[in-house]
């Protein structure tokens, strides 16, 4: 794990459980915690992935464990919660990342591309919420945050599933912060802006060709747009936003609930503003 602000055995005795933990943001928040002492559990549809993942954490020193689910399936999120609480005895943090989004003309969006994309992005989160919901409720607390995104914000062509699910995220956290805050569940949500992933280094893929990218063509375009794009002149990272959820699973959060935290560089707010750079 690469140094962080974050004091040594934070989590120590907790149970994180991360959606979509084995890969991009979700392995970058589970590796976080995990370096910080809590038990991660990292939960993904495919089990290749989260022993690849599994793997990677333990020879960092995180203790992990791994379950096999798909969000959609109320019934197996149940299952996952049941089993978790089983084996771990609680569950202290649950990060909800796991999402499935992809681009499409809203005009010729399928009925089942929509349909995929809210039941795991916003149906997904709110099912794991609902599961862990008694296990914080009869512990007396727990902390609770979901990945959410900005580009609902200003609207973006292509995305009126992932914009409408994640628009869905953002008034879920508000509305369950205020019912479960009594019983000492804080709820809130970290908006990400743009990190590179391998469907945003194709999107950046020049024209034309074998089909084959080229690596510094596509690495190029990438740095030109966050010269041009982002105010703070740089993409973001799995472990800034992991930075975030630490903070807010942390007693430093611990008056903060029903808030969504923007992480982006300023790339939102700056969107068809000149940087300056």
């Amino acid at each position: 794990m690469e140094p962080t602000v974050f004091r040594p055995g934070l989590f120590d005795g907790q149970v994180a459980l991360v959606t979509g933990g084995a890969t991009g943001i979700g392995y970058g928040i589970a590796e976080l915690l995990g370096g910080l002492g809590a038990h991660v559990v990292i939960a993904s549809r495919r089990q290749e992935k989260l022993d690849v993942a599994a793997e990677s954490l333990s020879k960092n020193g995180a203790r992990v464990s791994t379950v096999s689910v798909d969000v959609r399936d109320v019934d197996r999120v149940k299952a996952m919660v049941e089993e978790v609480q089983r084996d771990r005895g609680r569950i202290d943090i649950l990060v909800n990342n796991a999402a499935g989004n992809f681009y499409a003309p809203s005009e010729s969006l399928s009925p089942n591309a929509w349909k995929s994309v809210i039941e795991i992005d916003l149906n997904g989160t709110f099912f794991c919420c609902q599961a862990v919901f008694p296990v914080m409720k009869a512990q007396g607390g727990g902390r609770i945050v979901s990945i959410s995104m900005t580009l609902h914000y200003r609207g973006w062509p292509l995305m009126a599933h992932a914009t409408a699910a994640k628009a869905g995220i953002d008034a879920l956290t508000r509305t369950l912060s205020l019912e479960w805050a009594r019983h000492g569940i804080r709820v809130n949500a970290v908006a990400p802006g743009p990190i590179p992933t391998e469907g945003v280094r194709k999107a950046f893929a020049p024209p034309g060709g074998s089909g084959v990218p080229d690596v510094f063509a596509v690495e190029r375009a990438l740095e030109d747009y966050a010269r041009k794009s982002i105010p703070l002149g740089r993409w973001g990272a799995p472990k800034d936003i992991a930075n975030m959820v630490a903070f807010l699973a942390s007693p430093a959060a611990e008056w903060v609930t029903g808030s969504i935290f923007v992480v982006d560089g300023g790339e939102w707010l700056a969107r068809g503003q000149p940087t300056g750079r």
